[in-house]
């Protein structure tokens, strides 16, 4: 079932699964202003939505997401204002902590913020006509929307530094070696690979989902012995219904 009614996006939710199409197709997907308030919206109702239990994000056309706006960015409002507006409408903070497992099916260019969308979901899958690239340092700038961070979590500081320093581009495969995607698929079978994972995620019980993901988001940053701790709790609350 459509959800809302929105400029740049496409919300459909059924049977506990919710997709998020990015539909810019004219200009690649292309992230703008308006996409940004439009996720917000739809990521906002997800947050609140106990009805769902997982979650896809893909793009329209011939792209998954092209990148910044640029015909926007360069007329955007001052540092400080627009610092406030993302702070207020950080989408990507919303997108990374939704509690169930979030799925990117990428195609297509996958630039800048683009990369920045999928690094926010757990598991990205990519047909082999996929490009990713990080082109923000020859424009004069550096990704802002968490790339910096989660690229080198993903794939190693080494890596994601010559990702980010050079902007060079790579294809599906090296991706799938590198890490920066967990399956590389044919164009044509990417939306079936896709919905195949989506439904063996929904064969287990909401609750493990949620706590394997708490289990590994919040224990990356503890020492191991509070990590440790944090599984068994999550594990016996798991196992004897705690919630």
């Amino acid at each position: 079932m459509v959800e809302g009614g929105f400029e740049t996006v496409i919300y459909e939710k059924s049977s506990g699964i919710a997709q998020i199409t990015l539909n810019r197709p004219a200009v690649l997907n292309a992230y703008n202003i308006q996409m940004r308030d439009d996720l917000w919206d739809v990521l906002s109702a997800i947050h609140h939505d106990r009805e769902i239990r997982v979650v896809l994000v893909k793009g329209n056309g011939r792209a998954f997401c092209a990148g910044a706006d640029l015909t926007e960015f360069l007329t955007a409002p001052l540092p400080t204002l627009a610092r406030d507006i993302r702070r207020q409408r950080d989408i990507y903070r919303l997108l990374y902590s939704l509690r169930v497992p979030t799925v990117a099916a990428i195609h297509g260019y996958c630039l800048g913020s683009g990369i920045e969308i999928a690094l926010c979901c757990d598991i990205r899958i990519a047909s082999v006509n996929t490009r990713f690239a990080l082109p923000e340092a020859a424009l004069g700038f550096i990704p802002g929307a968490g790339a910096t961070q989660l690229l080198s979590r993903t794939v190693g500081r080494t890596r994601a530094l010559h990702m980010i320093l050079t902007g060079e581009s790579m294809g599906a495969t090296k991706a799938r070696r590198i890490g920066l995607v967990n399956r590389v698929t044919t164009s044509s079978g990417l939306l079936k690979v896709t919905n195949r994972l989506l439904h063996r995620l929904m064969a287990n019980p909401t609750s493990t989902l949620v706590a394997v993901k708490q289990a590994v988001y919040r224990g990356f940053d503890m020492p191991l012995s509070r990590g440790l701790s944090l599984e068994r709790r999550l594990a016996c609350d798991a196992l004897f219904g705690r919630r």
